[in-house]
């Protein structure tokens, strides 16, 4: 089972990174998975992500009090409404347009209720 968290989390963490480098792909969310799988497998490893200068703090801040950064919040609620905008314009039929904007919606409450950092 440890070797199936450590693939998790390496996984995870190189997605992350990845998204260090991509604009439209998030890093913290895939930080927050690769910590939790790494605590299931490798103390080590979580606690470089928890000490690392620039993505511990929101890492450590959402484990411990389920807070996010107030320009995260507003960064995800714009991308998921871009999203929505986008799939509307792409002629995309409105009954996906319609369920992609109910996820986003319920994604976008969750988000904007968590404390902020």
């Amino acid at each position: 089972m440890r070797a199936l968290w450590l693939t998790l989390g390496c996984l995870a963490l190189g997605l992350g990174i990845l998204g260090i480098a991509l604009p439209i792909m998030p890093t913290v969310p895939f930080l927050l998975v690769a910590a939790w799988a790494f605590a299931r497998s490798s103390p080590r490893l979580r606690r470089r992500i928890l000490e690392h200068p620039t993505y511990g703090p929101p890492v450590r801040a959402w484990q411990e009090r389920g807070a996010v950064g107030r320009l995260a919040k507003i960064w995800a609620v714009l991308a998921m409404s871009s999203g929505i905008a986008l799939a509307l314009w792409l002629g995309v039929p409105h009954w996906v347009v319609a369920i992609q904007a109910c996820i986003c919606v319920a994604v976008s409450v969750y988000l904007v209720t968590r404390p902020s950092i």
